[in-house]
């Protein structure tokens, strides 16, 4: 007798281990359950039930599931108990964390975790961004958890699309129990994503650049060029004598364009040029008392002449 409740004293304390071939939440029989790929909860059989209330565990039931030959881990809740015996249904995003294919074997054990203080999230893609409140999305989608491991690459759904946000962090350990706590999060910024103040941008030219070199001899020849220099017909077939040596147009007689070195990209510029008045002409007029402009000082003339009657 005594060595019959030892034995059955032992069995309580002997934690929940069993190894099943796992399947994605599709592939189940029966009603679909979408639900179940938004959370971190997976789907045991019965018996996995009957064993776990034979010993004495901890509620909520926490499990660490593990792929012994990638050598990778993740935590999880429980749902239902209604998978076919031998089986176990996984969330996709948990099946590609432990690197499983439909059918892989995974371990699974029953473990307690402390209760989460702390959490650091970074979003896979600056779509993220785009949502209004994070932190709300965040947390209504983190109901349908049970626990999070550090390193793992959760699923979120909002607004009919799928965010993936890696855990970066956790605290106090490294995999923790979410259900009932009063936990902070915080966000790293997006992969890939770069922030503006970084963004170096080229928006004017100082003085300090260099001048544009101009070659002459790249828009001009001084020993060919004249201007108008062809020949030309008459009707009367008498021809014009033209001078043998072409006038020779040194290149700096030729004026290029001032560059606009305060050019702005994106912005169009239009140099004006104003006449400057004769300031000496002027001067002299004013000196004199004349005015040059008197109106209605011009001459008149008479379609008809008058004649004189005699």
């Amino acid at each position: 007798m005594f060595g019959f409740r030892h034995m059955f004293h032992d069995h309580l304390h002997e934690p929940f281990v069993a190894d099943y071939k796992c399947y994605s939440v599709s592939m189940m029989a029966g009603q679909e359950r979408q639900n179940l790929e938004k959370g971190g909860k997976i789907i045991l059989p019965t018996s996995a039930l009957e064993q776990l209330t034979q010993r004495n565990i901890q509620y909520p039931m926490l499990f660490r599931l593990s792929n012994v030959k990638a050598n990778r881990q993740t935590h999880c809740g429980v749902l239902e108990f209604v998978a076919e015996e031998g089986r176990a249904y996984l969330p996709y995003w948990m099946m590609n964390n432990l690197l499983l294919e439909e059918g892989s074997v995974v371990h699974i054990e029953n473990v307690s975790l402390s209760v989460a203080s702390f959490a650091k999230f970074q979003p896979q893609s600056e779509d993220f961004l785009d949502i209004t409140n994070p932190k709300a999305v965040l947390e209504n989608a983190l109901r349908g958890f049970a626990c999070l491991t550090k390193g793992d690459m959760i699923a979120i759904s909002y607004n009919d699309k799928i965010y993936e946000l890696r855990v970066l962090e956790t605290k106090p350990n490294d995999a923790i129990s979410i259900i009932e706590c009063d936990m902070n999060v915080d966000f790293a910024a997006p992969v890939g994503y770069k922030d503006p103040s970084e963004r170096k941008t080229r928006d004017h030219y100082t003085d300090e650049e260099e001048p544009m070199a101009v070659d002459a001899s790249e828009y001009i020849d001084s020993s060919k060029f004249r201007a108008f220099g062809g020949q030309g017909n008459r009707l009367d077939g008498k021809t014009k004598p033209m001078q043998n040596a072409p006038e020779v147009i040194e290149p700096h007689d030729i004026k290029r364009g001032i560059p606009n070195y305060n050019y702005r990209k994106g912005k169009i510029t239009f140099i004006r040029t104003t006449r400057q008045a004769n300031d000496n002409a002027s001067g002299k007029e004013a000196a004199d008392g004349k005015n040059s402009f008197v109106a209605f000082s011009g001459e008149g003339f008479a379609l008809r002449k008058k004649t004189n009657k005699k």
